[in-house]
């Protein structure tokens, strides 16, 4: 019979070897393919001395192929919650020294149960995913798991923030759980995410392609937008998770945390108007307006490299969170077109989701037409933003700037759209369309028939500009609620972003709408 002091030193040996994860030589081979260890991953992402760990003991129950003998510490995977910047949060960490961070049926239930507490906590979760794929030793038992995860990530969006740092590769149906999660952080030559790896694709399709051409940050960052966040190596990728999670609530249920940022909310934008160039085709630099606005300067870019006519991201105002979005002339002019639409309304209902209040910041003089366009599906993509800003309750301020035409007035969120305030600068062309494309319709014949066409389109297109191309005709129909100085343009957001804290939005019941995807 064992007596006491036998008994926890046999529990100090368990844990002693599950610590040590992989062992020296797989620690050492992960470092030298510029990986940090699921360990030294947890203990940079939480706060010092308070992640706590669970289910370290678990052990998989496979006897196939030689697996009753296999041993694997923690089932390749570390559970378990802490304090993020002082405020409660789980992860599930994969372990690639352990049999190649592989997904078994005990892995898998451990991930669930993990995101399980963080749900009935109301506390954040974040995946560090560095995973060889499924078990095969396990068959179906590895497989049934992830559909459990999936359900999970699904059942807890927009409930609870959930965040992928994917810091290796995700293959197969397994990258179905990091797009169903509200943000991916990749890192550049390190990160993975494909349907099927290069092995697959050569024996299914004939193709030769590496892990970074199938599934790489460079792709998911630029041409699926599936990456929200690329990253030069684990430590930066970590510490973008951990800034991100500083503008969002720790559940649904709660507000954004607001931040002692120091800057004055009365501050004046002294000179933000000589950023605008004169002639309103002309482009400019949008990121310098936003920046001359927030706190500090500080804009926390999603998305920076997907979409890029289209700007997401947060910031705040008065140390209150808020999502911005703006369009990019110096990309397409502005115009909206697909990708801008689908970064857009995904950011919308983010925001909305966490009760974060959304800016907009108009210049756009249009939604992307002509064939090439249609075949995309731009109807079906823009009409995403239309229903993402009509289902948001969060308070919706929106600032015209420039170019505020047709389709991409609305988009921009309009007040029917839903903008509790819109604000324009004495620069801001609010109309319908375009005045050459008003003028050559309205005036077709007469140009036709004139002696000296070029004259009367001339003088037809400044009468157009004359009435319509202002924010006066908007302000005089009260489809604006002001014009305003430029430079009181931060201090007149914060003030009635103030005025819409207790916002309350009551909708007609449903279960939910019927979104184009």
């Amino acid at each position: 019979m064992k007596t006491n002091l036998e008994k926890l030193s046999e529990l100090r040996e368990r844990k002693k070897r599950i610590l040590e994860m992989g062992g020296p030589k797989s620690i050492e081979k992960q470092h030298g393919r510029g990986k940090l260890t699921a360990r030294e991953r947890i203990d940079l992402l939480f706060d010092t001395s308070t992640f706590m760990e669970v289910d370290a003991l678990i052990k998989h129950r496979c006897t196939f192929f030689g697996m009753e003998a296999k041993e694997i510490p923690a089932d390749a995977v570390i559970t378990g919650g802490g304090k993020i910047l002082g405020r409660n949060a789980f992860v599930a960490a994969e372990d690639f020294t352990v049999v190649a961070g592989t997904f078994g049926e005990m892995h898998g239930k451990k991930i669930c149960k993990v995101i399980d507490s963080a749900g009935k906590c109301g506390s954040p979760f974040v995946q560090i995913i560095d995973s060889g794929g499924a078990r095969l030793q396990e068959g179906q038992d590895s497989s049934e798991p992830y559909a459990q995860l999936f359900r999970r990530h699904t059942l807890y969006s927009g409930v609870i923030p959930q965040i992928t740092l994917l810091l290796g590769s995700c293959g197969g149906g397994a990258a179905y759980g990091p797009a169903l999660t509200d943000f991916i952080i990749m890192v550049d030559g390190v990160s993975r995410m494909y349907m099927g790896g290069p092995a697959f694709v050569k024996t299914m399709l004939g193709d030769d392609k590496t892990e970074e051409e199938l599934g790489g940050a460079k792709l998911h960052s630029e041409i699926t937008g599936l990456c929200d966040f690329v990253a030069k190596d684990d430590a930066e990728a970590i510490e973008i998770a951990k800034e991100l999670l500083s503008f969002f609530p720790s559940n649904n249920r709660e507000k954004p945390p607001v931040a002692e940022t120091g800057d004055d909310p009365a501050r004046m934008n002294r000179g933000i108007m000589d950023i605008l160039p004169d002639h309103s085709k002309t482009p400019f630099d949008m990121y310098r307006i936003i920046r001359e606005i927030v706190d500090n300067g500080y804009f926390l870019e999603v998305k920076a490299r997907f979409g890029r006519n289209m700007i997401t991201g947060f910031a705040r105002l008065n140390g209150r969170p808020v999502g911005i979005l703006a369009n990019n002339s110096m990309v397409m002019g502005g115009v909206i077109d697909v990708n801008a639409a689908n970064k857009h309304a995904r950011f919308v209902r983010i925001c909305d989701a966490y009760n974060i209040p959304i800016v907009h910041i108009q210049d756009s003089p249009a939604v992307m037409i002509g064939q090439n366009e249609e075949k995309k599906g731009i109807i079906k993509h823009g009409s995403k933003m239309l229903h993402a800003l009509t289902e948001a309750s969060v308070p919706k301020i929106t600032l015209v700037i420039r170019n505020s035409y047709a389709g991409a007035q609305l988009c921009m969120c309009n007040a029917p759209l839903g903008a509790d305030f819109v604000f324009a600068w004495p620069t801001a062309e609010i109309t319908l369309v375009g005045p050459e494309t008003a003028t050559s319709i309205l005036y077709a014949k007469e140009i036709a028939k004139a002696e000296n066409p070029e004259e009367i389109r001339e003088k037809r297109l400044q009468e157009y500009k004359d009435v319509w191309i202002n924010p006066y005709m908007a302000a005089e129909r009260a489809y604006i609620d002001d014009v305003i100085e430029p430079e009181a343009s931060r201090a007149i957001l914060i003030s009635f972003l103030d005025s819409l804290e207790n916002k309350i939005d009551e909708k007609p019941w449903k279960k939910h709408g019927i979104i184009q995807l």
